[in-house]
C-alpha cells in the first residue's frame, strides 16, 4: 500500500470510529429515555449515509451493504416520522441498531487487522428489510401497488415517454434493481444523495416521496432526471455509479422543441403537472441541501506516529538545551559575558519548557472516549443478567496521553464488568433487604493531580468478605503464607492473581479467572498501580492511578557507584538515612527496615546489579523508601543527586534480547552533561529482587 492509500485508510479509520462512537452515544442515551429525537433520527441518517459513501469509495463492500440498508431503514422514519412506530417497535428499533453497531464495528476491526471483510452480509441485511417491512407494512400496500400496475399505461420508449420539461437538455432515465420495495422512496433518497453533491435537476415523477402511487409507475417506467447543463448530467452520471440499487440508467438527450405542440399541452394533465413541478423543486433544495453540507472545523486528525517523533525532537531539544548550559568551557568566559550568556540560557529555557508542555499537550485527548463506552457495556449486561443498573460518569473531562488511553480501556472495562457480574445484587429484593435502592449504581470517575490520574470505579453492592477470599484462595492453592498473616488488605488483592475467581461456573461474564490479573498488569504497564478496598454490605472501589505521560517523567537521581540511577518521583515516599543498629533481619537473614509501624525489606542496588562502590555501610548511604501498588520497599544508594525532569527513552531493539524489564530496568534518559542514566521499573525490580527470597 502506497502512502496515500495508506493516508486514506487512516482517515477513513478515524472518521468511521469516530462515528461509531457518536452512533452508541446516541442509542445509550435514547435507550435510557425510550425514544429516538427527530434530530437524533436525521443525526443517525446522516451517519450512516457517511459510513456509506466512504465505505463505498474503500470498495469495502460489507460495510457498504450494511450502512445503506441501515440508511434506508432512517429515510423512511424520517420521512414517516418517528412517533409512527409504536413502543414494541421502537424497542425492536434499539436492538436492531445495537446489533448492527457491533457487526459495523466487527467489520472496521477486520479491516484495522488486515483480515479479510465477510463477503455474505445477506441474513444481517435481509433482518433490516424485514423489520423496514413491519414498520412500513409494506406486505398490506403491494396488491394496491400491482392494482396501480395494471392500470398503468403501457410503457413507451424512452423518447416518447419523456417528462414534458421544456428546459431541459438532456435526461438520465434510471431503472432501479427488481423487488426491492419502496421504489418511489429509494429513488427519492438517490435524489437526495445527488443533491447534497450540489448537482442541479429536476425529477420525475415530481411526488415521488409524497405519493406511493408512483411506486408502480417507477418499478414499470423508471424514474427520469431533468438537466439544463450538460455538465451537470455529466456529474451526476459519474455519482450514480456510487448508489445501491440501480439496475441501468440511460442519458437521453431532450428532443428539438416543435413550436405546433405548444397549445396542446394542456391536453395532458400528468405531463402538465410535471412540467410545473420545477418551480416548487427549486425551493425545496436550499432546505434539504444543509443536512448534508459540510461544516468548517478547526480541528484536524494527526497520525499518533507524527506526535512521537515530536516528542522525540523535544526530547533531544531539552537534552540539547541542558548540555549547552552545562558546558565546562562556560567556566572561561568572564564575569559580563557569562551574565549575558546565563540570561539567554534562561530565556532558551522558558521557551524549551513552554514548547515541551505544547508537544505534551498535542497529545492528551479526553477520557470521556473511554467512560461513553462503558454505557454500553453496563447495558448489554443489564439486559442478560437482569440487573437494574445506573451507571455514573464523573470527570469526563479529565485528560491523559492518548497511548495512556489506549492501554487502560480494556481495564476499565474489566473492573466495570466485574463490578456488574460480583458487585451489584443479583436481584432488587436483595438490595431491599439490605435497606438500599432497588436500583443499583456504578460510578466511573476520575480526576487528575499535578503529575498523575486517579481513576475509581465504585459500586454500591454487596462487597467482598475477606475470610471468603482467603477460603477460596486456599481451595484454589494460591496462597504463600498461612492465613493468620494475611492483612484485610492482602486478602482483597488476592483477586488479582491468576486464576482466581469467586463464581462456581463459567458465564460468558466471568468464572474463568482470567481478568483482573490482567488488568493489574495492563495498568502497570504503563507505570500505574491499581488498588481496592471494600466493605462487606457497602460495595468495592477499585482505584487506578497512572501517569499522565510516558514520554516525560519527574525523576530522582541517585547515584550507585559510577553509575546513575533514576526513580520516578511518582514511586518515591520518602528518603532517609540509618544506623547500623536499626537493621532487622528476617528469618532467611534478609535486611528489612522498620518505619512508621511497618517493616520493609532492604534492596542494595549494587549488590543487585554486582556495580563497586565505596559506600556499603548503612550510615555511609542512604535508603529511599518506594511503593508499588501493595508492596513497598527500601532501595540502598550512594546517594542523591536531585530531582529533575527526564525525557524516557527506549533501549534499542538489539537489547530486547536481555528482557531488561525483568531486572528492574525501565528505559534511560540523557543527562544534561551527556551522560545516560538508568530508569528503574519499580514493580518489576520488586518482583526481580523480593518476590524470588
Amino acid at each position: 500500500m502506497d502512502n496515500g492509500m495508506e493516508g486514506m485508510l487512516d482517515t477513513y479509520l478515524f472518521e468511521t470510529n469516530s462515528l461509531l462512537d457518536q452512533l452508541d452515544e446516541m442509542l445509550v442515551k435514547d435507550e435510557k429515555i425510550g425514544d429516538f429525537s427527530s434530530d437524533d433520527v436525521n443525526e443517525i441518517f446522516r451517519i450512516m449515509h457517511t459510513i456509506k459513501g466512504s465505505s463505498a469509495m474503500m470498495e469495502f463492500g460489507s460495510l457498504a451493504s450494511i450502512a445503506h440498508h441501515i440508511e434506508d431503514l432512517f429515510f423512511y422514519i424520517r420521512d414517516k416520522g418517528i412517533d409512527s412506530l409504536d413502543p414494541e417497535h421502537k424497542k425492536e428499533l434499539f436492538n436492531l441498531m445495537f446489533r448492527s453497531e457491533d457487526c459495523l464495528r466487527g467489520q472496521v476491526e477486520k479491516v484495522e487487522n488486515g483480515e479479510p471483510l465477510d463477503t455474505d452480509m445477506d441474513s444481517f441485511a435481509s433482518e433490516i428489510n424485514q423489520f423496514l417491512k413491519k414498520i412500513s407494512g409494506a406486505a398490506t400496500e403491494e396488491p394496491e401497488a400491482a392494482a396501480v400496475q395494471e392500470s398503468a399505461p403501457d410503457s413507451l420508449t424512452p423518447a416518447e415517454n419523456l417528462p414534458a420539461d421544456d428546459q431541459a437538455v438532456c435526461f438520465l432515465h434510471v431503472f432501479l434493481d427488481e423487488g426491492i420495495g419502496m421504489e418511489n422512496l429509494r429513488a427519492f433518497m438517490i435524489i437526495n444523495s445527488l443533491r447534497e453533491c450540489d448537482v442541479d435537476f429536476r425529477h420525475y415523477p415530481p411526488d415521488m416521496d409524497s405519493n406511493p402511487d408512483t411506486c408502480a409507475v417507477i418499478i414499470e417506467e423508471g424514474f427520469y432526471l431533468a438537466f439544463e447543463d450538460g455538465e451537470m448530467a455529466a456529474k451526476a452520471e459519474d455519482l450514480l455509479k456510487s448508489q445501491g440499487h440501480i439496475r441501468s440508467y440511460e442519458l437521453i438527450m431532450a428532443p428539438e422543441p416543435e413550436p405546433e405542440p405548444e397549445p396542446e399541452a394542456p391536453k395532458v394533465s400528468a405531463k402538465t403537472a410535471a412540467a410545473s413541478a420545477p418551480k416548487p423543486e427549486r425551493k425545496e433544495t436550499p432546505q434539504k441541501a444543509p443536512a448534508g453540507t459540510p461544516v468548517k472545523q478547526n480541528l484536524i486528525s494527526v497520525n499518533l506516529t507524527k506526535l512521537n517523533d515530536l516528542m522525540d525532537i523535544v526530547g533531544e531539544i531539552v537534552i540539547t538545551e541542558s548540555m549547552v548550559t552545562s558546558c565546562p568551557e562556560l567556566d572561561q568566559l568572564n564575569r559580563d559575558s557569562y551574565d549575558n550568556f546565563m540570561k539567554s540560557a534562561r530565556q532558551l529555557r522558558k521557551l524549551t519548557d513552554d514548547l515541551q508542555d505544547l508537544a505534551m499537550s498535542l497529545r492528551m485527548v479526553p477520557i470521556s472516549g473511554v467512560f461513553q463506552k462503558m454505557n454500553r457495556i453496563v447495558r448489554d449486561m443489564k439486559q442478560k443478567l437482569g440487573k437494574d443498573v445506573r451507571l455514573t460518569l464523573i470527570g469526563e473531562d479529565t485528560e491523559v496521553d492518548k497511548t495512556i488511553v489506549d492501554s487502560i480501556q480494556d481495564p476499565i472495562m474489566h473492573m466495570v464488568r466485574n463490578s456488574m457480574d460480583h458487585g451489584i445484587e443479583d436481584t432488587a429484593d436483595e438490595r431491599i433487604a439490605a435497606g438500599k435502592n432497588p436500583q443499583g449504581e456504578i460510578i466511573l470517575s476520575a480526576t487528575h493531580t499535578s503529575n498523575e490520574v486517579i481513576i475509581s470505579i465504585a459500586d454500591d453492592g454487596k462487597g467482598m468478605n475477606p475470610d471468603t477470599l482467603l477460603a477460596k484462595a486456599r481451595e484454589k492453592g494460591i496462597l504463600v503464607k498461612p492465613e493468620s498473616e494475611y492483612t484485610k488488605k492482602e486478602a482483597l488483592g488476592l483477586i488479582m492473581l491468576p486464576g482466581f475467581s469467586t463464581n462456581q461456573e463459567v458465564t460468558e461474564f466471568s468464572g474463568r479467572g482470567v481478568g483482573m490479573d490482567v488488568v493489574k498488569k495492563n495498568v502497570e504497564s504503563v507505570g500505574g498501580v491499581v488498588s481496592l478496598t471494600s466493605e462487606e454490605g457497602q460495595g468495592t472501589t477499585f482505584s487506578i492511578k497512572i501517569p499522565l505521560t510516558l514520554s516525560i517523567m519527574d525523576g530522582m537521581k541517585v547515584t550507585v557507584g559510577r553509575s546513575i540511577f533514576t526513580i520516578p518521583i511518582a514511586n518515591i515516599r520518602q528518603s532517609f538515612k540509618i544506623t547500623p543498629e536499626e537493621i532487622l533481619y528476617d528469618e532467611n537473614g534478609n535486611e528489612m527496615v522498620e518505619r512508621i509501624g511497618g517493616f520493609y525489606p532492604i534492596v542494595r542496588l549494587h549488590q543487585f546489579y554486582g556495580i563497586e562502590t565505596e559506600v556499603t555501610r548503612p550510615e555511609d548511604g542512604i535508603l529511599i523508601w518506594v511503593e508499588t501498588s501493595d508492596h513497598s520497599f527500601c532501595l540502598f544508594v550512594d546517594d542523591l543527586i536531585g530531582e529533575q525532569q527526564v525525557v524516557v527513552k527506549p533501549f534499542p531493539a538489539f537489547l530486547n534480547c536481555f528482557e531488561l524489564k525483568n531486572y528492574g530496568i525501565g528505559g534511560c534518559t540523557i543527562l544534561g552533561d551527556g551522560n545516560i542514566s538508568i530508569i528503574l521499573d519499580i514493580p518489576s525490580l520488586h518482583t526481580a529482587t523480593l518476590e524470588s527470597f
